[in-house]
């Protein structure tokens, strides 16, 4: 069978569907119950209401971001499981990152001839088994978390560590995998540099316009554009 219909096989929509509709559920629940919440904290019928338009006219941006990146995960590891993990995670980015690294440490590469069942198997254990470390951490720590951070944001330049910490373990994690590409060709090199570009200049734009939803649509700018440019080059 070939991997294209494993991948998108009958069974894998059942349980990633019921998966989904588990958080559908959460979500609908969360929504009531924050709606029920707002005369505790003063809101009136109309403002909740206002209030929830507006959070969800703001998800837009964010959204249609990252179903850029979606659409490409789909291709490489199927409709099913790309659906259920960024349904979860919410983030199609992390999970296209867990995607390579599973594939790396199989010993092939997403789209490569040697992708088989077994390296696609190897990838949804590692995005299922990640997400459920997330979980366990954030159920156990997540009140230890808090008070960490607030110690070393109470100090002087907390808050600029805080960020010079997290923003140097995602340039580490994906240096690591663009540093792979880049030694393969001078046209792989050119692909990665476009998208580091367009990144830098879909951020700084976002600061100068104020608009922290621009943010979010930097990975997939630089997705599409270092596609554009692979197409044409190759």
């Amino acid at each position: 069978m070939p991997i294209s219909e494993i991948m998108n096989g009958g069974i894998l929509w059942l349980f990633c569907l019921l998966v989904v509709s588990i958080v559908v559920f959460q979500g609908i629940v969360f929504v009531r119950s924050a709606f029920r919440a707002r005369a505790a904290v003063g809101m009136t019928e109309q403002e909740a209401r206002s209030a929830m338009k507006t959070g969800a006219i703001a998800a837009i941006g964010p959204s249609l971001g990252n179903i850029i990146i979606a659409v490409s995960l789909m291709t490489l590891i199927g409709n099913p499981l790309t659906m259920m993990r960024s349904a979860i995670i919410g983030s199609s980015a992390t999970e296209s990152l867990g995607a390579q690294m599973a594939s790396s440490a199989y010993g092939t590469e997403l789209g490569s001839p040697s992708f088989g069942p077994e390296a696609f198997t190897t990838i949804a254990w590692t995005l299922c088994i990640g997400g459920t470390g997330w979980l366990i951490v954030t159920f156990f720590f997540t009140k230890s978390l808090g008070t960490f951070q607030k110690k070393i944001t109470s100090r002087k330049n907390g808050t600029k560590k805080m960020v010079i910490i997290s923003t140097a373990a995602m340039l580490g994690a994906f240096g690591y995998f663009a540093a792979n590409e880049a030694v393969k060709s001078s046209g792989h090199s050119l692909v990665i540099m476009t998208s580091v570009l367009l990144t830098i200049v879909t951020l700084l734009a976002a600061n100068k316009l104020q608009k922290n939803w621009l943010k979010e649509w930097a990975l997939g700018f630089a997705i599409v554009g270092g596609l554009t440019v692979g197409y044409f080059i190759g």
